[in-house]
């Protein structure tokens, strides 16, 4: 589904190409009617924003948000192994799903990269596209919550997938994802005490676990859910 492969570009760095482009995205998106129409006009508004935007207020304000912001980082095991040895094993995994699929990813970027996750999913059914969006749905309900928190009209792309996901995410995940720190992007001081934090990990080691296809995605993502459930609900 192209769907996918507009929210991809919509969630990569901005560029005048981004802009230039931004009337083709919207009328994919209404011609595709993938994304339900709630969702759909939430990211057009993002779209419109983007296309009347200058490119490097887009730039800033997009730099503040994904690449400054360690609770917002576009790559997904950072949210569910962080920095272990687990999320080796889990990208080993996952690009081997890429390439088992024949989609071939540049060296210098990491297969867990939102955007490239969405560009992969646009090559799949959409049944299987769906199933294997399911198992990052609490992930990108918990982007969605911060991202509201920061009155950002990207939020609009994380709700979409959620909405289009085969599995709906599970509140009890979702406030375990966002019981951390989630500092303020213009705060240097927190900024750097939450990167040097020790790692959050979710679940029981990998080791041992070199499962390739959709059964390896789902396994590294589970470990978030199995450790969810296994905690007690927040008061």
């Amino acid at each position: 589904m192209k769907s996918f492969k507009v929210l991809s570009a919509l969630l990569s760095y901005p560029t005048p190409a981004l802009i230039a482009a931004a009337p083709e995205l919207a009328a994919v998106l209404n011609a595709e009617k993938l994304l339900p129409s709630a969702q759909r006009r939430a990211v057009e508004t993002l779209i419109a924003e983007i296309s009347a935007g200058d490119v490097y207020d887009l730039q800033e304000r997009y730099g503040l948000l994904f690449d400054r912001s360690k609770t917002l980082a576009l790559h997904l095991f950072e949210h569910v192994h962080g920095e272990s040895r687990d999320r080796g094993q889990a990208m080993v995994d996952l690009k081997a799903m890429y390439e088992n699929a024949g989609l071939v990813i540049a060296a210098n970027e990491l297969p867990d990269y939102l955007p490239l996750f969405l560009e992969f999913l646009s090559t799949q059914p959409l049944p299987s596209a769906r199933e294997l969006l399911g198992q990052t749905a609490h992930i990108l309900s918990a982007l969605a919550e911060r991202l509201g928190r920061r009155e950002s009209n990207y939020r609009a792309i994380f709700d979409a997938l959620v909405a289009v996901s085969a599995e709906a995410p599970r509140r009890e995940i979702v406030d375990e994802l966002l019981k951390g720190i989630d500092p303020d992007p213009m705060d240097f001081q927190a900024l750097d005490a939450a990167w040097e934090e020790e790692e959050v990990r979710f679940g029981p080691g990998a080791q041992g676990q070199g499962a390739c296809g959709h059964e390896g995605l789902i396994a590294k993502l589970r470990h978030a859910k199995r450790a969810a459930g296994a905690a007690p609900s927040p008061r």
